[in-house]
């Protein structure tokens, strides 16, 4: 394994890859918390496959020798030993490839199974066998209601990537028919949950399956963006979109940027204006079908299109190297995500400790983000426009730290110390008085008796305290471990 994260490319572990690979390898169901980009697909994966390497045939089902296999004759039902599951087919495809390097010279063989595509050629795959599998829960619902062609019996593992996405699309049904299809007794297997946000619905989830002594790490605010990325905000009438991102797209010529919307329809009007003007664009929403999304990601990835207009749930999790532009066309509504969708859209640039630029066009429709945009922006000290200023908090200049209203993801009472000591933790009060230490995301108090010191990227999570303002490769500091 470590020769296979050599080959690709890692040299210093992430903070969420530097706590939470020791608790997986100790056997602890994990829950990560950790910004867009942070390298959480490797957190879990090199664990996980490290400690499963070796031990393919003594675990894992039989299998056919692919050299003499038969279809039809030589046909087993998939028996994974491993489960990842995500909301989105790009994002599915990206983490089977990810597995695939990581698999490299084991006999782990990993499969991706996702809605858009034949299910018979999937079935066909599975049909050879499958040790690792990473689906969406429409389709993973689907194979699990064909016991002759995939069984849950054998897993070791369950990972719920994205989870906060897939709540809110209401593949709640779908995940806990997922989440209880194995045969296993209770504690057999070990779960892990991993998001950029961590909202009520996930903690529920969180809250009946894993067990009760898991460890939960969160780097940063749950939710909060890097100070990789510099975000800009323009204040822009809405005839005037267009003009502003030609200007924009000709001031960063030739890098490779995506254009987010909030509509297919408005990607579909977008691109054909783009494409008008000769420039390299192409699109992606979840109209299109799989083949016409694989290849505008195929286009984007290898620069024959470097621009790529997108709605936000499409583009979730999707890592692209190089991709130093990000514009929001349209800010993101308070009722369709919003500041979390935010975060995870300018999350496509700066990733794994890169640079990147995010634009946002500000209209007269945008006024209901602005607060908290503006509380996003002073929390990773970036300019504010003249028009935001209205909304800077009135207590900010006094140094006290912005405070947001999302309710709070950590148990005060957790001897592992990664809650306040008062407010709203799993069933707490949520009404809580916002002053009184318990402000929920943005609060100050982490655990412990080392506290971060401006708990950002450098910091080690909430685990113990954390780092003092560590840096990306900075050892953390000595803290009580409580795990």
């Amino acid at each position: 394994m470590m020769k296979n994260v050599e080959l690709s490319g890692y040299q210093v572990p992430t903070p969420i890859q530097k706590f939470t690979i020791p608790a997986i390898l100790q056997g602890y169901d994990v829950i990560g918390v950790a910004q867009t980009g942070s390298g959480k697909t490797a957190a879990y994966l090199i664990p996980i496959l490290s400690k499963l390497m070796g031990k393919a045939k003594k675990l894992g089902a039989a299998r056919p020798n692919p050299l003499t296999f038969q279809e039809g004759i030589d046909n087993v039902i998939a028996e994974p030993l491993v489960v990842v599951v995500v909301p989105t087919r790009e994002l599915a495809v990206q983490i089977f490839n990810e597995a695939r390097k990581l698999c490299y010279r084991s006999m782990l063989r990993p499969c991706v199974v996702y809605g858009g595509t034949p299910i018979r050629e999937q079935l066909s795959l599975l049909s050879r066998g499958c040790d690792i599998l990473i689906g969406t829960p429409g389709r993973l619902k689907d194979f699990i209601g064909r016991p002759d062609r995939l069984t849950l019996r054998r897993v070791k593992y369950m990972v719920i990537d994205e989870a906060d996405e897939m709540l809110q699309q209401d593949w709640e049904e779908e995940l806990r028919a997922i989440l209880s299809g194995g045969e296993q007794d209770e504690g057999n297997v070990k779960y892990g949950l991993f998001s950029a946000t961590f909202p009520r619905a996930a903690r529920a989830l969180a809250k009946e399956y894993l067990s009760a002594s898991h460890v939960r790490f969160r780097v940063g605010r749950a939710g909060s963006t890097t100070e990789n990325i510099k975000q800009i905000i323009i204040e822009t009438g809405r005839e005037k979109k267009n003009e502003l991102l030609l200007s924009l797209l000709e001031e960063m010529n030739s890098v490779r940027t995506i254009i987010f919307v909030n509509s297919r329809q408005a990607a579909d009007t977008l691109d054909d204006f783009l494409y008008n003007m000769k420039l390299p664009v192409t699109s992606i929403h979840s109209d299109r079908t799989q083949l016409e999304r694989e290849a505008a990601m195929r286009a984007f990835r290898s620069g024959q299109a470097p621009i790529l207009v997108a709605t936000g749930v499409t583009a979730r999790g999707i890592d692209v190297r190089n991709v130093m532009h990000v514009i929001n066309y349209d800010l993101p509504s308070m009722d369709h995500g919003g500041i979390e969708e935010y975060t995870h859209r300018i999350g496509r640039t700066g990733r794994i400790g890169h640079r990147g630029v995010a634009t946002s066009f500000f209209t007269d429709r945008d006024e209901a983000i602005a607060s908290v945009l503006t509380r996003t922006l002073l929390e990773t000290n970036q300019d504010i426009p003249d028009f935001l200023q209205s909304y800077i908090p009135d207590n900010y200049a006094n140094g006290i730290k912005v405070k947001f209203e999302t309710e709070s993801d950590f148990d005060p009472n957790d001897v592992a110390g990664a809650g306040d000591a008062q407010g709203g933790g799993w069933g707490g009060d949520e009404t809580a008085n916002p002053d009184s230490g318990a402000g929920g995301w943005g609060a100050s108090g982490d655990s412990g008796d080392a506290a971060d010191s401006g708990g950002g990227w450098g910091t080690g999570g909430d685990v113990a305290g954390g780092d003092s303002g560590g840096t990306w490769g900075a050892e953390p500091a000595p803290t009580k471990a409580a795990w």
